[in-house]
């Protein structure tokens, strides 16, 4: 079981910057593949960033891709989400998820595949 804290969310204006931190529980975080996704009103939920449980690979949504970096610390089980040049079209509740092992292909851009979600921190980027 793992148990996830989004934290950092907040209210910016276009072209400021973020971090968002998502604090996890359990020993064996660093097993875990790790992602974020968000959610804007009125829109399914979507991919935004993951890291492998290593850290060594990252992968991105093409619309966050040179904008955002995802990282994490294993010592502190703790994911990362560096948001800069933020956009209002950034505005959404931003979730980080955790899925028991590394992802492959097109899983780690699909909700399903991951097992543990926080509870969701709010950006807005206002213009």
């Amino acid at each position: 079981q793992v148990q996830l804290v989004e934290s950092g969310g907040g209210l910016v204006q276009a072209g400021g910057s973020l971090r968002l931190s998502c604090a996890a529980s359990g020993r064996t975080f660093s097993s875990y593949a790790m992602g974020w996704f968000r959610q804007a009103p009125g829109k399914e939920r979507e991919f935004v960033a993951a890291i492998s449980w290593s850290g060594g690979n990252t992968y991105y949504a093409d619309s966050v891709k040179g904008r955002f970096t995802i990282s994490r610390d294993n010592a502190k089980n703790t994911v990362y989400l560096q948001m800069n040049s933020l956009k209002p079209e950034d505005t959404a509740v931003y979730f980080c998820a955790a899925a028991p092992s590394n992802l492959f292909g097109i899983a780690r851009y699909v909700p399903s595949a991951y097992d543990y979600w926080g509870q969701g921190t709010q950006v807005t980027v206002s213009s």
